[in-house]
């Protein structure tokens, strides 16, 4: 069980349980999958976000970079960061948020066809808001964190 031919990766992500004594263990490992979730008063989990940038949705890992990648082959974006946004149905849906080109007219149904043509059902965000410029870091990177919380609010 684990990873071909990747034994560190393995090791990384099945550990020996934490909440049983060494010498209980026999072999009984854990899975380390970056969700992070909450447990109901029956012992239940549920799904809360991802430790990662990763978004999981209807079971597919998606990578925001990928998806900004080609949100970006456009041609109608100067800038576009995607986050995961909660989905009843999916677990995580993706939402772009974009900066139009000052000299485009942003048609954001033709983005999303664009996006369509160009990747898997799955990679096609949901939801596409338009801003006036993304939140920058001083670093001048993209301020995820600043993305979510503004989600969140």
């Amino acid at each position: 069980m684990g990873y071909w031919g990747k034994p560190e990766l393995t090791a990384h992500r099945l550990r020996p349980n934490p909440l049983v004594e060494p010498e209980l263990i026999n072999g009984e490992k854990v899975c380390y999958s970056g969700d992070l979730v909450k447990t109901d008063e029956e012992g239940f989990l549920y799904f809360v976000s991802r430790r990662d940038t990763m978004i999981k949705s209807s079971g597919f890992r998606i990578s925001p970079t990928e998806v900004e990648e080609v949100l970006m082959q456009s041609g109608f974006l100067q800038g576009a960061a995607v986050i995961a946004i909660p989905d009843e149905v999916l677990g995580q849906a993706i939402k772009a948020l974009v900066v139009a080109k000052e000299e485009v007219s942003l048609d954001t149904d033709a983005l999303l066809k664009f996006c369509g043509e160009q990747s898997p059902h799955y990679m096609v965000p949901k939801v596409v808001e338009v801003l006036d410029e993304l939140p920058k870091t001083t670093s001048g990177k993209v301020d995820y964190p600043a993305l979510r919380r503004r989600e969140k609010s």
